[in-house]
């Protein structure tokens, strides 16, 4: 869980109690908002991070990013964690939010079921993040209380959980939701089954979901033959009709974001502009990106 409950005894500092753990005085501090950690009453529980709570080697499912969240807002819990929507199957949306400035970021992973690593990225991002403010360290060459206090910093790790759970073998085969899949699958036996499934649960690409050239990611999609629900490339019956995708929607129009970026892991590009609609500011960071990435903008 990356924390231990430890009961303070007779003549406990919190001195003491970071060196016994391995771990700093500034993040015991952090952990225990309502606790004078200077004078603690014996008998009382305190939080102490002791470890990394996102473990990079696993297969990251629904249950595990939110047992994650759960367990880093009781490390952090200056985090405001919240949903945005849910998921087809009912399973949450959630977002963090990270900082307080007046410039706000969204960074959003997982639109596709098959790039699920992209969730496990932005979770590890996150938690260094905040270890890095709690310590008042730099992240990439950054202050990170001073990103904090600039910027608040939205993440939506998992737009997906259906369509992950589904590739990460988190949805068994004896359920009704999986064995739908196969059914879709069935229809295009070229694509491999579960690895090859990037759309939700019913079937629709929730990354071609949206108001923007809709009708020619049809003509194009269509005439490629992903004319009715598919593991991947399927449009949907009409932009925003998936709950997935509608949620983004919602959340974004919501919000004046200063800079929105979606994380895929396929093809080593970082696209910057859509039909020439991006500011110029737009390739500045796509060019950084690539720079640090040494991927193709």
């Amino acid at each position: 869980m990356g924390y231990v409950v430890y009961s303070v005894k007779l003549g406990d500092n919190i001195y003491d109690i970071a060196n016994e753990y391995k771990t700093s005085i500034e993040r015991i501090i952090v952990s225990n908002p309502n606790i004078n950690m200077y004078r603690m009453s014996p008998g009382a529980e305190i939080i102490v991070p002791v470890r990394n709570v996102v473990d990079t080697q696993v297969n990251y499912s629904s249950e595990i990013l939110e047992k994650d969240i759960r367990n880093l807002k009781l490390i952090y819990p200056f985090w405001e964690v919240g949903e945005i929507g849910k998921s087809v199957l009912n399973k949450s949306l959630p977002y963090i939010k990270i900082g307080n400035g007046n410039k706000k970021v969204f960074y959003s992973a997982a639109f596709h079921a098959n790039e699920w690593i992209t969730s496990l990225v932005l979770m590890k991002f996150l938690e260094e993040y905040a270890k890095a403010f709690v310590e008042n360290k730099n992240i990439f060459g950054h202050n990170a209380q001073a990103l904090y206090y600039t910027t608040s910093l939205y993440i939506v790790p998992m737009v997906n959980p259906d369509g992950v759970d589904l590739v990460t073998g988190s949805i068994k085969n004896v359920e009704d939701a999986y064995k739908n899949a196969v059914q879709i699958a069935n229809n295009f036996p070229e694509i491999p089954f579960p690895d090859g499934w990037k759309a939700n649960i019913n079937g629709v690409d929730l990354n071609l979901q949206f108001p923007a050239g809709w009708e020619q990611a049809k003509e194009i999609k269509f005439s490629q033959g992903y004319t009715m629900p598919a593991p991947k490339n399927y449009v949907g019956t009409t932009p925003i009709s998936e709950p997935e995708s509608r949620a983004i929607y919602d959340f974004t129009l919501k919000n004046n974001f200063k800079l929105v970026i979606a994380y895929h892991t396929q093809g080593k590009e970082i696209y910057w502009n859509f039909q020439n609609l991006a500011p110029e500011s737009a390739k500045i960071i796509g060019e950084k990106f690539a720079k640090v990435s040494g991927y193709l903008l």
